[in-house]
């Protein structure tokens, strides 16, 4: 069995990114267990919080599912053209006391709106953040999801067939990637 963890880095009820990691958790084939993490209820980095009371229960969570998970999807929106800062805040979090990415599988996937690049410039700004995380970021290929008012329904759910046909190819090259190791 192959565990992978998606994580998305939005808080939204109707997030278009939890709704790619929904989707692939559904094409994921029989001999694979995907589960999804949110980043709710982690605080605001604080060294001082940090040195007062240890790092918050919910990061401690967070921590034991990257560790325990055999690849990591990310999902990961574009706010302002860069990473969100719910998700750069979580990633400040994990890096304290050893990075359970370290050495870990990781993909980005993404969704967003306007014409052309989708999520691609907050993608390769988080890229930098997972490298001194000392994650292994997949290369190839990339998702960048656009129009998302054509591609989901006002849930969140991926209803575009092209991009569920894409997606499916992007999920077998991410197994392929983490279960040979290559």
């Amino acid at each position: 069995m192959t565990t992978i963890l998606g994580i998305t880095g939005s808080l939204r009820r109707a997030s278009t990114n939890t709704g790619l990691l929904r989707a692939l958790a559904e094409m994921a084939p029989a001999h694979v267990k995907m589960d999804i993490a949110d980043l709710h209820g982690i605080p605001m980095f604080n060294e001082d919080d940090e040195a007062a009371t240890g790092k918050p229960e919910s990061v401690k969570a967070l921590d034991a599912r990257i560790r325990a998970a055999d690849g990591i999807v990310i999902a990961c929106p574009e706010y302002n053209f860069s990473v969100p800062g719910v998700l750069k805040n979580a990633t400040d979090w994990l890096s304290r006391g050893g990075s359970p990415f370290r050495w870990k599988r990781v993909g980005i996937v993404g969704a967003g709106g306007g014409q052309f690049v989708g999520t691609a410039r907050a993608q390769y700004h988080f890229r930098q953040n997972l490298q001194a995380l000392q994650a292994i970021t997949m290369p190839r290929p990339e998702v960048f999801v656009n129009h998302n008012e054509e591609k989901f329904d006002a849930q969140g759910n991926l209803t575009d067939a092209e991009t569920r046909r894409y997606l499916a190819k992007w999920l077998e090259s991410f197994l392929e990637w983490v279960e040979t190791r290559p």
